[in-house]
């Protein structure tokens, strides 16, 4: 019987997850913009044999530029740029369902697919935020159901467009001058309340069918579509209990939705600060919380919150009448867990604003290499993960210490590979690649043709 083996990803952002990691003196303030920091960052991940690396996005100014950096490339451009200088890892970019048409995504992630040689992945959301509606024609926020609606008629039409070649469609048969066969090219003919869609796709079925699917969103409606649709989950919890509950109820939901719970990857983030000593590792949590700028953090708590930062004194815990989840239109899972942990820890605003500066509410574990792998394997095997989003806190160096330090742990333990097996993204996590539905269609409306003809 093989052991269960841990699957790894590394979330890169700009100089690191904590707000401050840019102020340190070994970071580089204009990295978010060189795709040279990218590609090391890559290429150390590779070097640890992790399973994908993966970029945020939204399409709008993240934050304020005085707090942290803000600015970044669109994340699909970078992964075309990585497949060029890696050959294993695989390569996850998030893009909108609200604010992109399936057409052209599907095209985009397709073309990285073919690139990298199979090592595509998209982190699927539905954007939250009024900015980014103000950006594509919109005075409001489209409600939360609309957006969960329209991302499920997205995802219907992109899998037709990728399954609108048949794996078998081109011939290249120079002898005969016919290079592919029309007969398996398989129009999307897609007609729906938010999508018209005609023709099949201008990219070749691509080496894994699909793209991995991700979804990162925990509201009631983001664990319904995940359940549905979703090959791995990017999650935040903050203890153990809580992990375990929604590690139940993914696995849960998806076998009612009649799949292999298994096919279903739970990944909660982890924010690692590694040092020689847990008191090492203190400290330097420490020192980028001291560097946390308070003014700046506590605007975008309140913005959060839905609250005028006036109502926050940082020196208290939060008032006592907050909006509830109800009053949210965006992010609400975000909103809830922001609100618990204060609660339950009771913390004052000022220390909110230091938990929240390291990952955003991801958990954040300061210790010993072999803490870290002892954390890790905690959540692993008491039934909280399926693997883990490492989220340093400063890059590169946290990302060097996590896998020239926590992954031969790891790797000793039995519990992560220490070569690629696979060359694609779905071999690394364990994953099929999707038959193509539509030549089954196709087949069986050819064989009706015949009977009917025969009659």
């Amino acid at each position: 019987m093989s052991t269960r083996q841990l699957h790894l990803n590394a979330f890169l952002m700009n100089t690191g997850h904590h707000e401050a990691s840019w102020r340190l003196p070994e970071s580089d303030p204009h990295s978010s913009t060189k795709i040279a920091h990218y590609a090391n960052l890559a290429r150390i991940a590779e070097r640890g044999k992790l399973d994908s690396v993966f970029f945020a996005d939204s399409p709008s100014l993240w934050g304020t530029i005085g707090r942290r950096p803000s600015g970044s490339l669109e994340p699909t451009v970078v992964l075309a740029a990585l497949a060029a200088v890696t050959e294993h890892i695989g390569l996850i970019a998030t893009a909108s369902t609200t604010y992109n048409e399936p057409y052209n995504l599907a095209r985009r992630f397709a073309s990285v697919d073919h690139l990298s040689g199979g090592r595509a992945g998209w982190n699927i959301v539905t954007t939250a935020t009024l900015d980014a509606a103000r950006n594509f024609n919109l005075a409001e926020l489209p409600d939360h159901a609309s957006r969960y609606a329209r991302a499920e008629e997205f995802l219907q039409v992109a899998k037709k467009l990728w399954d609108s070649w048949d794996d078998a469609a081109i011939l290249g048969d120079k002898e005969t001058g016919l290079w592919g066969d029309e007969k398996l090219v398989y129009p999307a003919d897609h007609a729906g309340e938010h999508f018209q869609v005609a023709g099949a796709l201008n990219v070749p079925r691509s080496p894994q069918g699909h793209p991995l699917l991700v979804q990162a969103g925990s509201s009631e409606d983001g664990k319904a579509f995940a359940a549905l649709h979703a090959e791995a989950i990017f999650t935040a919890q903050q203890t153990l209990q809580e992990a375990q509950a929604f590690y139940a109820d993914i696995k849960r939901r998806a076998a009612a939705a009649g799949r292999d719970p298994d096919g279903v990857l739970v990944l909660p983030g982890i924010v690692p600060v590694i040092g020689d000593t847990e008191a090492e590792a203190r400290e330097l949590e420490a020192e980028l919380d001291r560097l946390i700028v308070a003014e700046y953090a506590l605007g975008s708590l309140a913005k959060q919150l839905k609250l005028d930062p006036s109502e926050l004194d940082l020196e208290r815990e939060l008032p006592a009448n907050l909006p509830t989840e109800d009053d949210i239109e965006g992010a609400k899972s975000r909103f809830t867990l922001i609100v618990d942990l204060a609660r339950r820890e009771r913390l004052t605003v000022r220390q909110l604003i230091g938990r929240l500066g390291g990952g955003r509410g991801h958990r954040t574990f300061s210790g010993t290499p072999e803490q870290v792998a002892d954390a890790i394997f905690e959540w692993f095997d008491d039934g909280a993960a399926d693997g883990f989003n490492i989220m340093p806190a400063v890059l590169p160096s946290g990302l060097e210490a996590f896998v020239d330090r926590v992954v031969p742990i790891l790797q000793e333990r039995g519990r992560f590979r220490t070569e690629y097996t696979g060359t694609t993204l779905r071999e690394h996590y364990g994953l099929a690649r999707p038959e193509n539905p539509r030549r089954r269609e196709a087949l069986e409306s050819a064989v009706k043709g015949v009977l009917a003809h025969a009659r």
